[in-house]
Formats: C-alpha cells, structure tokens, sequence
C-alpha cells in the first residue's frame, strides 16, 4: 500500500472528481450502445483516453483473426461496427507490475419502454442512485478504471507500470471483444473487470452456451388439424426435454466445488420464440433460442453435443418429429467458466485496498452468469479480479447502480493501481 499521506491524497483526488465521474456515466449511459450500434459510445471512449494522454489503439474486430481460437463463440450478425478501443499508458521507467483494466461498452435491449418510469437512455440520478440501461452493467465500472487513474494523477503520482484501459464490446453476446484484445496481443501481470457484483469479488463463474432450435410442422387447416402437425406443441416438447436436462445439470452441483450451495447455477433461458403464419393455420414452424450455464471444467464442446443428444433423443421418442429431427445452431457464447485460485498476489493486494475504504475484509462468492474474465483466466493465465458496485435490475426495467458504492470502488481501484503498479512523483 502507498504511504499514509500518499493514500490520503489519492483518496482525497477521488472524492474531488467525483461529480466530473457522475457526469462523465451519464454521458456514457446516453449512448444507446445495444449489439451492432456500440460504435458512437466507442468513439466517446477513444476521445476521452486520448484526452488524458493515453496511446490509443481502436479496431473493428476481424472474426478470421480470432476464429480459430478456442475461446472463440460463433456468430451470425455482421462485425461491421463491432469496435473495441484500448488507451496505454506506459511509464518512462518500470518498476511495477502491468495491469489492464477492462469493461465492456455493450447493454443489453431495453425491452417495452413503457415499462421503465424515466427513458432507459436519459439517465437520472434518485435518493443515491444512478438510472438507465447500462448504468451498473457496467459504464459505472468503465467511469471508475479512467478516474481512479484520474485521481493517482491529479494526487501528484504517475503508475510506475503499463495500463491498459480496454473498452470492449460482445461482453453480453459472446466474450468476442475482450478475446480480440488477447489476439492482439494485450497481456499484463492481473487484470480487474468492476463489474456490478455488489462489492464482492467473484471467486467463480459458470460458462454459457446459446443455440437455436428450428422445428418443423406439417401445416393444415385447423378445422382439419389432427391431419397436421403444430411446430409449436412439438417445440415445446423440446424445451420439456431441455428443462430436464437442466434438473440433471443441477443435481450434480455438489460435485463441482464453488457451486455446491447454490440452489440453482445451471439457468436455462428460452429468451427468443416465434412461429407459425396464421392463427388458423396449423403451424408449419416454430424455432426458439436459449441459453444454458455450464460449471467450470466442462468443455463448450462437451456440453454442446449433450445438448444435441438430448434433443435427438427427445425427436425419436416423438411420433412426428423422429422423422423430422429439430436443427440445433449454436451461435454466440460457447464460453466456458473459471475459477479464481485463492491466494493470488492479486487478490490479497485488492483485498488490502478494499479493506482501507470498508473497514471489513473483502468477501468473494459464486456467479452462475458469464464474464469476460474467462478470457484472461483460461488463455492467458492471469490472475483476472471481477469487483464492482452495488446494483440493481441490470438487464431489467429501471437498472441501476450505488453512487456511494461507485465512489468506494473507484477508491479501492485506485489504491490498488498504486500499490499494484507502484508510483512514481511527478
């Protein structure tokens, strides 16, 4: 940890730019940066990197340059404005160890916007909350990366080590972005991701899988409809399939350390269904689209031809549908999960720096949802630290993040850049 008087001025520097941070979330949460529009919010980050000095490097993701990555999830939609940026800062002179520090630009839709009581991307601050899509998941974490390196600076300090600040998209679709960032050739000695995870750090986080299913009927009129076959009815005889595969993913939860007390980490998700033509018409077709959670230590691969086979196996004990089996597509995650070792040097030096601003030790749990950290966990071996604000309703009406809560992680981010990086007096 830095010197007393050091750590009293870099904590003084936070509180200082704070209303400039606030200020600086809500622009970001303007930006509507759903899949495939990130770009404009992009551009916003390039800028302000820039503006502080950082050497900066942005690029469209090419899929042949990562395609072939183990880590890589398939996709179906254009890359055309898929973006990452990433701002470097490097010292005259190392002597501490690198860091990068990552979020991602992307939020998720914001579903009926009847449903939110102001406009999701005209962001509002209540009773110490900050409102709008985006807001906790996670532009609150990517405002704190940039001022926590703010306030080292305007304390009188620079990091004794490179930084590298990465604004990533495909977070909330397929781990793509931050996997970019790795081909490329960005690696540091820890990285630390504040994503909303309400003051704790994550100590484990499932893999996820999305795919698609496509059923086909034989179509009739519905006053003859026992002659037909409704896609529908029969696609719902798939998802019955899948929920008891998802039973039998959760039975066995004791054997996977880090989730044997949770009561439900394998999820699965029917996010998407359409089908059928006509209301009288029985349906000629009908696909929906899912996701699943996997524990750590089970392959993308492995759960995937699982998935299959359940599916296949569901067709054949089905009069209609063994004879015309569903189509299974996965696109978009196929990630697997992690587990951060206890005892990492990166831990225990976040673990001092939270417990300067708390007063009470950091505490880590379990995730049954993806991250990015998977990606510097599994392929770049290194030590990767998931800690953010406190939050509620992301991906849900009225999301929002703990303003108090942001101020104390922005905090503890910058006493860790100091002691982690070291410092060097300007």
């Amino acid at each position: 940890m830095p010197d007393p008087s050091a750590t009293g001025r870099i904590l003084a520097a936070v509180d200082a730019g704070f209303d400039a941070q606030v200020a600086f979330t809500q622009d970001l949460v303007r930006f509507p940066s759903i899949r495939g529009v990130e770009h404009p919010a992009q551009d916003f980050m390039h800028d302000s990197m820039r503006a502080r000095g950082l050497a900066m490097d942005r690029w469209t993701i090419d899929i042949d340059a990562i395609k072939h990555h183990p880590g890589f999830s398939p996709v179906c939609v254009s890359y055309e404005n898929a973006v990452n940026v990433v701002g470097t800062w490097r010292p005259d002179t190392q002597t501490g160890r690198s860091l990068i520090l990552n979020g991602h630009i992307d939020v998720v839709p914001t579903g009926p916007l009847e449903h939110w009581t102001t406009p999701p991307f005209e962001p509002r601050i209540a009773d110490g909350w900050m409102y709008g899509r985006g807001s906790a998941d996670m532009k609150a974490g990517l405002a704190a990366n940039l001022f926590a390196f703010d306030a080292i600076r305007a304390a009188g300090f620079l990091p004794a080590a490179p930084i590298y600040f990465q604004s990533v998209v495909e977070e909330e679709c397929t781990g793509n972005g931050a996997l970019a960032c790795l081909a490329r050739g960005y690696r540091a000695d820890a990285a630390i991701i504040p994503e909303p995870e309400d003051d704790k750090l994550v100590r484990a986080n499932t893999g996820v899988l999305w795919f698609k299913v496509t059923v086909e009927g034989r179509p009739t009129h519905t006053r003859v409809m026992g002659e037909g076959a409704n896609a529908i009815d029969a696609a719902y005889r798939v998802i019955g399939a899948l929920r008891q595969l998802e039973t039998r993913w959760n039975s066995v939860r004791g054997a996977h350390r880090h989730f044997e007390d949770l009561d439900h980490p394998i999820n699965l998700n029917i996010g998407r269904i359409e089908g059928g033509d006509w209301a009288s018409s029985v349906p000629a077709w009908c696909s929906f689209e899912a996701r699943i959670a996997i524990y750590p230590g089970t392959t993308a691969k492995d759960a995937a031809e699982e998935i299959e086979a359940c599916i296949r196996q569901a067709a054949n004990s089905d009069a209609f549908l063994r004879n015309r089996p569903p189509a299974v597509l996965f696109h978009g995650f196929f990630a697997e999960g992690y587990v951060l070792p206890e005892g990492t040097e990166a831990e225990a030096v976040l673990a001092r720096s939270f417990a300067a601003i708390h007063n009470r030790p950091l505490e880590s749990f379990v995730t049954p949802g993806y991250l990015d950290a998977r990606v510097f966990m599994l392929y770049a071996d290194t030590p990767c630290l998931v800690y953010g604000p406190l939050s509620e309703d992301i991906h849900g009406y009225d999301e929002r993040v703990n303003l108090d809560s942001v101020r104390r992680v922005t905090k503890t981010l910058a006493l860790f850049i100091a002691d982690w990086c070291g410092l060097h007096s300007t």
